[in-house]
């Protein structure tokens, strides 16, 4: 596998897509309740596992993006994130398909937050590539160098 080629773009990626889970998580923590309510709202996953993820996602997003942002652990981090963006899209495209008209829960946890929809989908596209560019990178850089 190549080094690295862009490392200044793999840096700003990992920033940004740090800080902006470290933000989107702190909404989440301060109000479990609020984003239990807005992933039941998908119909996705029985009553105990929306308990588990409303408690396990946020502070699951707030240590891979400081991880990412602080440059540690970024492989593992990378790769959680680009797993949750997977998982975020999947759901995302459910409600779509099923014409749920919800909340999507991404950076707030109010029914008037943005709805799940296209702009979100595609937002959380970026992310995923975003996440396995810097993913695919930062395992690069751990390989020694080929001669």
């Amino acid at each position: 596998m190549n080094r690295i080629k862009f490392p200044r773009i793999a840096a700003l990626l990992r920033l940004g897509l740090g800080a902006l889970f470290i933000y989107a998580s702190l909404g989440k923590i301060m109000d479990p309740a609020g984003f239990a309510l807005s992933i039941d709202n998908y119909r996705m996953l029985p009553e105990f596992l929306v308990a588990l993820m409303a408690a396990v996602l946020p502070w699951l997003e707030l240590l891979c993006g400081l991880a990412l942002v602080f440059n540690c652990w970024t492989p593992g981090a990378s790769l959680l994130i680009f797993a949750m963006n997977a998982i975020f899209i999947i759901a995302i495209a459910s409600a779509m398909a099923r014409g749920l008209d919800i909340s999507c829960g991404c950076f707030s946890t109010s029914e008037a937050g943005s709805r799940a929809g296209l702009a979100h989908l595609v937002e959380d596209l970026f992310f995923l590539a975003a996440a396995g560019y810097l993913y695919l990178s930062s395992i690069a850089s751990l390989q020694p160098p080929q001669r």
